[in-house]
């Protein structure tokens, strides 16, 4: 080979090789534990296996975030754990299962009125959280030493939001919910004319009453977030930032919200150029199950297998639900796995396998999986569309009635109330989701419409994190529209000046009109 062409090759093989511009940059990151843990996690993988090197800030007593990581170094600070516990939401699922028994109309707001009782609470202990943060100079100054390009956050609470803004690093979020609801109505235009307030359980097609609800939901998300949540943060903000920031300002000034959404779940709706959807990115190829576990699922014949699980918060259905699930179970010619923790269930057939764990995406996307009975959580629900898998929703908590309703309404779900869950009616729209084969068929065709994409959710996200890295930033996507005072977003300042005009000409109108009439009269009168 001549060495000119060698020479050629060479340099070809190291352009090649040659890292991208934004490759080993610095990452901090505040994840939410649980559930949002999961997918964050799946981020930072990726992230790291692309060259960057990446912090996460966590809670001492964190749940699922470990404090060593082949992936992230970890940084312990005070969090929203550190004063709450796991049996917060067992707790509160009683509180749920009382609402569900009122007047649908009222229920939903009664959910709501619990839900923002527990946020309030959340927020004023992350108010105190960030307090302390911001006012340690020692990890202010350990922080900025380290020169992060940029932060990925989770809005869904504020920590992330207010110490970025703090060090005025460019901001990613990785997000579904924030402050009192869904991240679109915190950026994007939402009229509540048919777009569903988180909560309210309805969809984008509404009669009058429901509009009335949904505008009641819509009211009251937004008295909590300006007069309950926003106060808590008022002398932090005050101490720490210019004059006249507020929280909602912060969160708007995110470069990029990569927002865990894909039109084929969500209902269609305004949106706006900084935000990116990257629905299901979580979702994957099933990889091979461990040997006992795929035995089992071959056991099942052509009959096949049922896949449940409620998430990896709730333990506390009553006995009663979970001796009716086993019970229902156990007549059927399926198979199944079922994640579960506490008491085995007396009436548990030998048709059933309890696991502590269970790889959710894995069996899914098994041949032999014909159904999921599911809590509604939102990784769930995007891991069933992946694989095709019909479900049958026993929503617990937050979201979870929302995406069961989404499902349901593009015909590829049933939903039951867990609180009410008889043998009878479980064993019943199991038995319809299994045999009706028009679940199946939607939700394959829901599946069909999210894989069929340019990029995927994945590659999506990563390269518009790595774009704001390599941009310093993205401002030239943001609104001016989340800078503006109300009364000028929504143009009152020119209906009021237009109105004013209007009156003042018809006043004028009337006036000259009156007064022709009266002189005219007048002379008539005289010439009588």
């Amino acid at each position: 080979m001549a060495p000119a062409l060698q020479i050629t090759l060479v340099a070809l093989i190291f352009l090649l090789l040659k890292p991208t511009c934004c490759s080993s940059s610095n990452i901090l990151v505040v994840p939410v534990d649980g559930s949002h843990w999961v997918n964050m996690k799946v981020i930072l993988q990726e992230l790291h296996s692309r060259g960057h090197n990446i912090t996460v800030l966590r809670s001492s007593k964190s749940w699922y975030i470990p404090s060593t990581s082949t992936f992230y170094t970890a940084v312990n600070v005070s969090m929203l754990e550190d004063e709450s516990d796991k049996n917060f939401y067992s707790k509160m699922l009683q509180d749920v299962f009382e609402c569900r028994n009122l007047l649908t109309f009222i229920r939903t707001l009664r959910q709501q009125h619990l839900l923002m009782k527990k946020l309030a609470r959340g927020n004023k202990i992350m108010a105190r959280a960030a307090a302390l943060m911001l006012d340690d100079p020692v990890f202010i100054k350990k922080m900025q030493d380290v020169h992060f390009d940029l932060m990925l956050t989770d809005p869904a609470l504020n920590l992330g939001v207010l110490l970025g803004s703090y060090l005025k690093l460019p901001m990613v979020y990785n997000v579904r919910w924030i402050n009192v609801g869904e991240g679109h109505f915190s950026i994007a235009p939402s009229p509540v004319s048919y777009v569903p307030v988180p909560g309210s359980e309805l969809n984008d097609n509404m009669g009058f009453q429901d509009r009335i609800k949904n505008m009641l939901h819509y009211l009251y998300n937004a008295v909590t977030l300006h007069f309950i949540i926003n106060p808590y943060y008022s002398d932090l903000l005050q101490r720490h930032f210019p004059p006249g920031t507020d929280l909602l300002s912060l969160q708007q000034r995110a470069d990029i919200w990569l927002i865990r959404t894909d039109f084929v779940f969500e209902f269609p709706r305004p949106t706006m150029p900084n935000v990116v959807y990257i629905g299901g990115f979580q979702a994957q190829r099933a990889k091979h199950l461990p040997t006992e576990l795929e035995d089992f699922m071959q056991s099942s014949g052509d009959h096949g297998v049922v896949v449940m699980s409620l998430g990896t918060f709730v333990h506390g259905l009553p006995r009663d639900t979970t001796e009716a699930i086993a019970a229902a179970f156990a007549e059927l010619p399926q198979k199944v796995v079922w994640r579960f923790t506490g008491e085995r269930p007396s009436s548990l057939g030998n048709n059933t396998l309890l696991v502590d764990w269970m790889p959710q995406n894995d069996l899914l996307g098994h041949p032999k999986t014909r159904a999921f009975v599911a809590h509604g959580g939102t990784n769930g629900m995007y891991e069933a569309i992946y694989h095709g898998v019909p479900v049958l929703g026993l929503p617990l908590l937050f979201d979870q009635f929302d995406n069961v309703e989404r499902l349901k309404v593009r015909g590829a779900a049933r939903m039951l109330e867990a609180g009410f869950l008889k043998k009878e009616n479980f064993l019943e729209a199991l038995k319809d989701v299994l045999s009706n084969p028009s679940y199946r068929r939607n939700i394959q065709l829901l599946s069909q419409l999210h894989r069929n994409r340019p990029m995927s959710p994945m590659d999506t996200a990563i390269f518009w994190i790595e774009y704001v890295i390599r941009n310093k930033g993205a401002a030239h996507l943001q609104s001016v529209g989340s800078t503006l005072p109300w009364y000028i977003y929504y143009s009152l300042d020119v209906a009021l000046v237009l109105m004013t005009i209007i009156v003042a000409f018809m006043w004028t109108a009337v006036f000259t009109c009156r007064l022709i009439c009266c002189r005219r009269f007048s002379r008539k009168m005289k010439e009588e």
